[in-house]
């Protein structure tokens, strides 16, 4: 919900302006409050390909799969680098006011306070900058979005706002108002992951850059949007320093897990899960709590009775605090470590005394003695009359860092993108950042420590060979190594031939991303499935047509001998939420080879799930839009087309291409008559 926020009460002019630095490293390194010359009249360009591994700065012996074969994580040690039109946008006329969309949960939502936190750390940065110019003399505005808690929306309206999990439409619309309505030129938020990762599929789609400073999780980059930029390091980074402190720096060896079982916490603690497995000593025991409890007894005595050395908290402060408290009752005496959200003042004044020892993972030291960082804190308790933690201070500096991108690219979302691309390394308020290929920040955390009703922070190493004495010494805040030789795929010149997720051109649409497995994980004797997508679905699969179609493939010879097919029609006139979530299911569950949409809208969202799962969506739509992204997914027949041919058409590509997903884009993208049906590769039917 969009809503006019309190106006600007005071305006301080603030006079420190630091001029930029232009020269490129491996990445720009940049500083915080440094207005950056120029308002778009020396924007940077596309980045460079560069390659910093191992991803996320894995130690080896925590990487997947090592021991085994070549993880699936290397392909995100190069960037993917946006190849589209958007750079060759025309400059707007008449802007008056420079507009950045606002989205995180700042009214009737659970984790308000956390969201008015983020806002006020993002309002700071904007009216500071606003004070020493703004862009070109035009203000910066924040245009504010309420994020709406899907999940536990019954606590604050009670029945008449239903809880159930169909409802994602909220998030989709408020990003499209941002995009479509306010035109803002770049997103800002949110907390939660679910919204982000919706708001990153219209980003995709409305190619508008996405600054976040408070998602940890990992699974956000990985979706390969080239429109996404953290500040925070995600929950791989958090759960592999975690496993080094208490695995190998303490040789503790029975932890257990006690999480809010939400999605902050389900997606978190996995990694933790991996980690110790691979260092020998797999979790014990891990139990869950729902958003809002206060009673943990029935947890804590069930991980009593397992008799583990340790326990790790995945949850916030409030919640930890309990947790602590009744621990401590009950005369449990092992060591407790938490996630970054489990750490500051509300945990020292609601737990007191039990807090005394519990250990967490902490994105930067907020007690440094750095002037930066001491006018920063002076600057926001003069403004907002408390102190800033974690949530404000990274939004400080997230902001700060898409102002910046905005002044050096001008006001065009595709250059903005690349600004943002190409901070390799920033000096912020809250430390140094250093930024993958993803653009995600992989600097080094801290430990931070409770002892006597005070916290004092260590910085802390995911590498096995840092002992603990020297972990207490102070090191570089990221250890990510560029590579400087020519990538693998540079040209004799040392011209590198960038490789992004798709690009789009006169040389059409490619693919190169991840693989699936050729031989699949289906024997070759199980069946071959097709999702049928779209209204009427079930009434279509059972038509005498299509029927035939089924049973004729072999003696047609367009499958191999003995395969059986079978369709799964899914409705897409149910409510969008069922409908996708029911889509997603049979994506993850069935393995199906292809996707059949049978009308626009459901082609529409059927892309979108394309994208995550790499399966080729074959749809009978007229428009024309479903082609004209950057996703190499998708193959539009005319709307004339039948069922039954598109049937036979997958059929027939399936016995040239084998059983993987991979292969039969390949075919269909190959430009070969299939059916009497051939296709470019930017997924048109050819001769239309």
């Amino acid at each position: 919900m969009t809503k006019p926020w309190i106006a600007i009460l005071s305006c301080v002019v603030w006079v420190c302006v630091v001029a930029s630095l232009e020269g490129r490293m491996a990445g720009q390194t940049q500083s915080s409050g440094a207005a950056t010359s120029g308002c778009g009249v020396h924007p940077p360009g596309p980045p460079p390909d560069r390659a910093i591994e191992p991803y996320a700065n894995e130690p080896t012996d925590l990487r997947p799969f090592s021991k085994f074969t070549e993880p699936y994580d290397l392909n995100y040690i190069h960037p993917n680098i946006y190849s589209g039109a958007g750079r060759d946008i025309p400059d707007p006329v008449g802007v008056t006011e420079v507009r950045i969309g606002f989205l995180g949960p700042i009214e009737n939502h659970p984790q308000q306070v956390f969201g008015l936190r983020m806002l006020h750390g993002a309002q700071l940065a904007v009216e500071e900058a606003n004070a020493r110019g703004g862009y070109c003399g035009k203000p910066f505005r924040l245009i504010l979005h309420n994020d709406y808690d899907n999940w536990q929306a019954n606590t604050v309206y009670g029945d008449e706002r239903p809880t159930d999990p169909a409802i994602w439409g909220s998030a989709s619309d408020e990003v499209v108002k941002m995009v479509y309505d306010d035109e803002d030129w770049a997103i800002f938020g949110s907390i939660s992951s679910e919204s982000t990762h919706i708001a990153l599929r219209v980003a995709l789609r409305a190619e508008i850059p996405i600054v976040n400073s408070a998602s940890t999780d990992p699974t956000i980059p990985e979706t390969y949007i080239p429109w996404f930029f953290d500040v925070l390091q995600d929950d791989r980074v958090q759960s592999f320093t975690l496993a080094r402190r208490i695995f190998t720096e303490l040789g503790l060896k029975r932890v257990a897990i006690l999480r809010v079982n939400e999605r902050y916490g389900r997606f978190g603690v996995p990694y933790f899960r991996d980690a110790s497995r691979r260092l020998g000593h797999p979790v014990v025991i891990e139990q869950k709590f729902m958003p809002g409890d206060t009673d943990f007894a029935r947890q804590l005595r069930v991980i009593q009775a397992s008799r583990v050395d340790a326990i790790v908290l995945w949850t916030d402060e409030a919640p930890a605090a309990a947790i602590l408290r009744q621990m401590r009752q009950m005369g449990m005496k092992q060591r407790v470590f938490g996630s970054y959200r489990t750490l500051g003042d509300t945990l020292l004044k609601e737990a007191g005394a039990a807090a005394d020892g519990f250990e967490a993972v902490f994105p930067y030291d907020p007690t440094r003695k750095d002037p930066r960082w001491s006018a920063f804190q002076e600057r926001f308790q003069a403004r907002f009359h408390e102190a800033p933690e974690q949530f404000a201070s990274l939004a400080y500096d997230a902001m700060n860092q898409l102002l910046d991108s905005i002044r050096k690219a001008g006001l065009n979302r595709a250059r903005i993108h690349d600004a943002l691309a190409d901070i390799g390394q920033y000096e912020g308020v809250t430390g140094t950042m250093i930024y993958d290929p993803n653009l995600k920040n992989v600097s080094l955390m801290y430990i931070g420590t409770v002892q006597n009703g005070a916290i004092t922070y260590r910085p802390a190493s995911m590498e096995h060979n840092q002992s603990q004495s020297s972990a207490n010494e102070e090191t570089p805040a990221g250890s990510a190594k560029s590579n400087q030789a020519p990538p693998s795929n540079a040209t004799p010149s040392g011209q590198a031939v960038l490789h992004p997720y798709a690009r789009v051109g006169e040389d059409g649409v490619a693919y190169f991303g991840p693989r699936h497995n050729e031989q699949s994980s289906r024997a070759n004797d199980e069946p071959v499935r097709i999702i049928l997508f779209g209204a009427d679905a079930a009434n279509v699969a059972e038509t005498a047509e299509v029927h035939m179609a089924l049973r004729d493939a072999d003696a047609a010879g367009t499958s191999a001998t003995g395969t059986h097919w079978i369709l799964l029609p899914i409705d897409s006139q149910q409510s969008w939420g069922k409908a996708s979530a029911q889509l997603v299911q049979t994506l993850m569950d069935d393995h199906p080879l292809a996707i059949l949409a049978l009308d626009r809208d459901s082609a529409h969202l059927a892309e979108q799930m394309a994208l995550k799962t790499f399966v080729p969506v074959i749809a009978i739509c007229a428009d024309k839009a479903l082609t004209s992204t950057n996703i190499p997914w998708i193959f539009r027949l005319q709307p004339a087309t039948s069922p039954t041919a598109a049937v036979r058409l997958i059929q027939i590509a399936f016995r040239q291409g084998g059983r993987s997903p991979d292969s039969l884009r390949a075919i269909l993208a190959s430009g070969k008559e299939l059916n009497g049906v051939a296709f470019a590769s930017t997924g048109e039917q050819l001769g239309y």
